[in-house]
């Protein structure tokens, strides 16, 4: 690639990076004011958001999967799971024939507040998707899965490299001389 075409793409990638930092502050933010709205902690809310998610798409969350998607320990994620089952708002059943695999469902006030909160979001969003030509979606659509697949094989990655080590002062190896 001659530098002057990996100039021009290595700066639209950093256009299109901060734009996705701005769209993901924008989630970030509209999760906790759903949090807040709920009278949920952040975690909780998110937590109820992936279950509700996964019920809506026809493949529940287990109670491990959970606790990948939100980044918790099982211990952390069986808290947090107690907590949202004794206030109502999920239920663990177990409806495989295996009687020790746990499906994590929502109950049914979640999505209606969820459509409630997020339903004129929706609204606003399609209407601004409606002006794209549906190949165009189609096109964005495949190019963020590429981009998350790049971003997965990084983290996976990252989570299997050894961190830097450092000396007694806290020095990483590769600045001590």
């Amino acid at each position: 690639m001659e530098k002057a075409e990996h100039d021009g793409v290595a700066a639209q990638r950093e256009r299109l990076m901060e734009s996705l930092r701005t769209y993901g502050s924008h989630y970030a933010e509209l999760s906790r004011r759903f949090a807040a709205w709920l009278g949920l902690h952040s975690t909780d809310a998110t937590a109820v958001l992936e279950i509700a998610a996964a019920d809506e798409r026809g493949i529940p969350l287990s109670p491990a999967r959970l606790s990948e998607r939100i980044s918790l320990s099982s211990g952390a994620t069986t808290a947090l799971l107690n907590r949202l089952e004794a206030a109502g708002h999920i239920t663990r059943v177990r409806e495989h024939t295996d009687r020790r695999v746990v499906t994590l469902r929502s109950g049914g006030h979640i999505q209606e507040r969820a459509d409630e909160f997020f339903g004129p979001l929706a609204q606003r969003l399609d209407s601004t998707m409606s002006s794209y030509p549906p190949q165009f979606l189609e096109r964005f659509q495949s190019f963020m899965t590429d981009l998350n697949t790049a971003m997965d094989a990084h983290l996976t990655e990252q989570g299997t490299a050894p961190a830097p080590s450092s000396d007694a002062r806290g020095e990483p190896a590769h600045r001590r001389r």
